[in-house]
């Protein structure tokens, strides 16, 4: 073929189509979002809201129960998801998590004495850090390699109950040391005075052991999973539901968990929760335990008749009940409702920012229990939400969670707010609404900020009567104990499991029950009188081993490491024997 036939010219250039595919990206969205507003099936779908809303009947038999059991479709991550179904569900995530997220600062504020208005900002201050860090830990955005922020899943953040029972311990100890004032009658009691500056403290010692839980996040999930296994983690989750049973609900549903508590026979805390409320009376009254009996009462009996929709929120029903006879029972105070703005948001108040040495230590052992929390809660919501529970993507996924979990505790000092977590309870409705759609969480997301921003909603829950939350926050913190008793049954319990775990319950219900065991322990050490470092130190021990969860998480970690695995469990373990005899009385029936 001659040379002159080919042609020689260069090919033209491929116009750059970006322009056209970004037009019609957008048209697309437009006409997604056209039709979602539009159509009756962007607005309700086929989503049977009846079922949702539907209340239980008891002991119903034959083709009503058969109706009954007929569950809606299962909406996976980014499925198309309907408006109505998108807000229903979104509500019920905010409201699950409600009572959990208003208890701690609630309680910080009593503990440290704190007046209504700063304690309405503290209320909203954690909704609004809760909805703008839960949109985080949603997002799962990738950073670089393998490495990723956030889940990706409906994982909802909120304040740690680790937090509110080690800070509880640190506070008792800034009182001691005469960081924070307090005055002592002739009779010996002791009332302490407001301390914002303490709550400013805890907030800066948490800002700065936040980066342990970030560098924890780049460990490898295997390895974290094998220092702390379901022994380590559910004894430290058993021993923050019991010891807050004790420290909180209890004495708030008696009427209050300030001093009022011990009795005293002057003073404003003469009577609960002081002599100023509408309605005082003396600690443990039959008044105040009946209407925490109430409160109680009214979550049992939604979990009986109550609609899936009302049993997401049994413990809002729980509180609303107990106002509402309260309220006309003239219980309620609302001095705090008329305090608060209508409006707020981050930083109107502000705390001092500063780092008390002798909780650093007890922060960082906070913060290693929030990680072995996120990865038990990450494990359990990507179950509920039918992605894969193993390999590499759920490795990353966990790796994102506790990275964000990290950060999250960086950034909610920042907003004025205790470390804040990822939360269990929202696995529940999940799993009842068969809504893992990640477009819900965001409308949680939502909700919760505009409950923040709303300042009046903090005011009406800072004016829950104290028996009316003990009688609600004593079964959301056995709740949690529980929880920490189903991870505790993942385990095949050896000899070695009940060895370490009756070593780890010795000193965690031993601090639990005589609380004051280990006050003393360095009050002999005369150098420690001068140097205010080793001083420091000791008073870091103290707080450990004065707070039930972090002794018992630290002896069942040290056992669970030096103790040799054992291969199988022994013959004649009660557990086998059980088993055994199950086995066999089964299989004589079956030859029957």
């Amino acid at each position: 073929m001659s040379t002159h036939s080919i042609t020689k010219e260069q090919p033209e250039p491929i116009p750059d189509p970006s322009p056209d595919v970004s037009k019609s990206y957008l048209r697309s969205h437009v006409d997604t979002i056209r039709t979602k507003l539009t159509t009756k099936e962007g607005w309700f779908g086929d989503y049977n809201y009846g079922w949702l809303c539907t209340p239980t009947l008891p002991f119903t038999v034959g083709k009503n129960a058969e109706k009954r059991r007929r569950m809606p479709p299962f909406y996976p991550l980014d499925s198309d998801l309907p408006i109505l179904l998108a807000l229903t569900c979104g509500l019920q995530h905010a409201l699950a998590m409600l009572a959990g997220l208003i208890t701690p600062p609630i309680i910080f504020a009593s503990a440290l004495n704190l007046d209504a208005e700063t304690s309405a900002y503290m209320i909203s201050a954690s909704l609004i850090g809760c909805g703008i860090l839960s949109l985080v830990q949603m997002s799962r955005i990738r950073l670089f390699g393998n490495y990723y922020l956030g889940t990706g899943l409906i994982t909802v953040v909120g304040t740690s109950f680790a937090t509110l029972s080690t800070a509880n311990a640190i506070f008792n100890a800034m009182y001691a040391d005469g960081t924070c004032p307090s005055t002592t009658a002739a009779d010996g009691t002791v009332t302490r005075g407001p301390c914002p500056d303490a709550y400013g403290k805890v907030l800066g010692t948490s800002l700065i052991c936040s980066f342990l839980e970030i560098f924890m996040s780049f460990v490898s999930p295997r390895i974290l999973k094998k220092i702390f296994p379901p022994m380590v983690t559910g004894t430290v989750i058993l021993m923050i539901g019991a010891s807050l049973v004790g420290a909180s609900g209890i004495p708030n549903w008696g009427g209050g968990s300030n001093d009022c508590s011990s009795r005293p026979t002057s003073g404003i805390f003469e009577l609960c929760p002081t002599i100023f409320a509408p309605r005082p009376l003396p600690w443990g009254s039959p008044e105040f335990i009946g209407l925490g009996f109430l409160s109680f009462v009214s979550i049992i009996l939604t979990e009986l008749f109550g609609s899936p929709f009302l049993k997401n929120i049994s413990i809002i029903v729980g509180l609303a009940v107990g106002c509402i006879v309260a309220g006309a029972a003239g219980y309620i105070d609302n001095s705090s409702i008329k305090s608060a703005p209508a409006i707020t948001f981050l930083w109107v108040h502000t705390f001092k920012i500063g780092v008390y040495p002798p909780a650093i230590l007890p922060m960082l052992a906070v913060y290693i229990s929030l990680a072995m929390e996120a990865i038990g809660d990450i494990t359990a919501s990507a179950e509920v939400s039918r992605v894969p529970v193993n390999g590499e993507e759920f490795d990353s996924r966990i790796q994102g969670g506790v990275l964000s979990d990290g950060i999250g505790g960086f950034f909610s000092a920042l907003f004025t707010v205790t470390p804040l977590s990822i939360f269990a309870q929202n696995n529940g409705v999940i799993a009842i609404t068969r809504c893992a759609n990640r477009t819900a969480g965001r409308f949680c997301c939502g909700f919760l900020i505009l409950f923040g921003v709303l300042g009046k909603i903090s005011g009406v829950f800072l004016a829950i009567p104290n028996p009316v939350l003990g009688g609600v926050t004593t079964f959301l913190f056995a709740s949690v104990a529980t929880s920490g008793i189903r991870v505790l049954s993942y385990n095949h319990f050896t000899r070695r499991d009940r060895f370490v775990l009756a070593a780890a319950l010795s000193f965690g219900f031993g601090d639990l029950l005589v609380p004051g065991i280990f006050t003393h322990l360095f009050d002999g050490v005369d150098a420690a009188k001068t140097n205010k470092g080793l001083q420091g130190l000791f008073d870091s021990i103290t707080i450990v081993l004065s707070t039930p969860f972090l002794v018992a998480g630290v002896v069942a970690v040290i056992l669970n490491s030096i103790l040799p695995d054992e291969d199988a469990k022994e013959e004649g373990d009660e557990e086998i024997e059980i088993v055994d005899v199950e086995a066999h009385s089964h299989d004589g029936a079956e030859k029957k």
